[in-house]
């Protein structure tokens, strides 16, 4: 039993492959790439994923992407010019955090917001660390020794 607006969606169909309008199209008789079998319910998602070149860590609910985010903190903040910007990231990382601990959702994960000191404290010492580290100059080509001349192997079998 059809419905009147899906007669009208039939027939349209109907005419069109009539018109010609379903010929050649691309990738007519081929699989819908990324659809590998077993099936998978999800094809689209990761299909789409990969095509938008965006991260997997997308899919993941809020607290595990703030659990992600809080232990990247170290890398995040280890090229930030001054201070004031490691605090600034972290405040508002903290304020992500909090605004998610006001009304979670999703699986109960324990997320507590950072120490904005201790995260400083660590930035400074990788400064520190990075500051005493001696620039790799390029080595200084040390003087070739004189080259002894080639000796030549005689064999005892062949005459001089």
């Amino acid at each position: 039993m059809t419905t009147g607006w899906e007669a009208a969606v039939e027939a349209q169909i109907r005419s069109a492959q009539e018109r010609g309008e379903f010929d050649n199209l691309p990738g007519a008789g081929k699989p819908i790439p990324g659809r590998d079998l077993p099936y998978d319910e999800s094809w689209w998602i990761k299909s789409f994923l990969e095509r938008e070149q965006l991260p997997t860590d997308l899919l993941l609910p809020t607290p595990l992407q703030l659990r992600r985010r809080i232990e990247q903190v170290p890398t995040e903040v280890r090229d930030l010019p001054s201070e004031e910007s490691v605090r600034a990231y972290v405040a508002d990382l903290n304020a992500q955090i909090v605004a998610w601990l006001r009304t979670p959702t999703g699986p109960r994960v324990a997320v507590r917001p950072v120490n904005i000191d201790d995260v400083v404290r660590g930035w400074r010492a990788d400064r520190e660390r990075a500051a005493a580290e001696p620039v790799a100059a390029a080595p200084e080509a040390a003087p070739a020794a004189p080259a002894r001349p080639r000796r030549r192997w005689r064999l005892p079998w062949r005459r001089r």
